[in-house]
């Protein structure tokens, strides 16, 4: 390639592909995340090694490795390209419409249900977006995986993303009618220590934590599952047919306890409420789509059926 075919390159593009690759780990992975094939990741990486005269990446069959020079180029790249989008943002405006393509992993129960209402919200709000609406009860690896945000069920540990509180989920303990066998209605978690558990593996296992609606005793609770499941609703099937109490979000049995399908136990304790976060990674700019989705999930979340506002406060500093 000339130098004057060189002057013509745009090389934003050039760092964007580049970022991307390094990200992706591959150049058929940054193909896939940029929509396009992976000759033209190729030789896009091949004009930006021409451009500044460098080895940026070590390739062999099995293994993909940055050079040194590679490095601070990889560095460089994304301090740039965080200025030139705050820059276009800038001169657009807040105003201008968010566009493009808002990539989101959320809890496979809550993402299918509660969620769903928020998301329409964004989606009729600004029709330009799409949204890869992605459910998984893991943790997000944010960078490799090109995700924007997360929505995330439970404490965050991770001290490199923002955390920001939307709301918590209450939760009770439940049980069929039958598991009871004409007994009283339990009072006391003292009273539940010989039924049959279900236990919902992402959040408790061998010990259900109850506290007292209004003057806040804990009570901790040994059990021994006979089902442990990482599924919301899973547990919630199990509990119908009988196998069992557990502890269930209040959104997914609700319509159970007012048909009398299930039976709310010990009704003056309660497990401790989950907290929603919304994560993302931390940066120097977030493009307009992640901050309307942040908006919208705020003003939304706490307002949804079967979830009500934090008691804690939210880590997004």
């Amino acid at each position: 390639m000339t130098e004057s075919n060189l002057a013509g390159i745009d090389r934003i593009e050039l760092m964007q592909t580049f970022i991307r690759i390094v990200e992706a780990g591959s150049l058929s992975g940054a193909a896939a995340r940029m929509g396009t094939s992976q000759p033209t990741i190729s030789r896009r990486l091949q004009t930006l090694e021409r451009l500044l005269g460098l080895k940026l990446l070590q390739r062999t069959t099995h293994i993909m490795k940055l050079t040194d020079d590679g490095e601070r180029c990889y560095s460089h790249a994304k301090e740039l390209v965080e200025s030139w989008n705050a820059m276009e943002d800038d001169l657009r405006s807040a105003s201008d419409e968010p566009r493009g393509l808002l990539r989101v992993l959320v809890p496979h129960a809550f993402g299918q249900d509660q969620l769903i209402k928020p998301l329409k919200d964004y989606l009729y709000q600004y029709p330009k977006m799409s949204v890869e609406w992605m459910l998984n009860d893991r943790r997000p690896d944010f960078i490799a995986e090109g995700i924007d945000c997360a929505i995330q069920v439970g404490a965050v540990t991770d001290p490199s993303v923002v955390a920001v509180l939307l709301a918590e989920v209450p939760r009770i303990v439940i049980a069929a009618p039958e598991l009871l066998n004409n007994r009283p209605v339990p009072t006391h978690p003292e009273q539940l220590q010989d039924f049959h558990w279900l236990a919902l593996n992402s959040f408790y296992r061998n010990e259900a934590v109850l506290s007292h609606k209004k003057n806040g005793e804990i009570y901790r609770l040994s059990i021994q599952p006979q089902l442990s499941t990482d599924s919301l609703y899973a547990l919630r099937n199990a509990a119908l047919a009988g196998l069992g109490a557990g502890i269930a979000s209040t959104w997914v049995i609700s319509d159970d306890l007012i048909k009398g399908r299930l039976v709310h136990l010990t009704p003056d304790w309660q497990g401790l409420p989950l907290p929603i976060y919304l994560v993302y990674p931390h940066a120097s700019y977030y493009p307009a789509r992640l901050r309307a989705f942040l908006d919208i999930m705020r003003q939304a979340m706490a307002s949804l059926a079967g979830t009500q506002r934090p008691t804690k406060k939210s880590r997004d500093k």
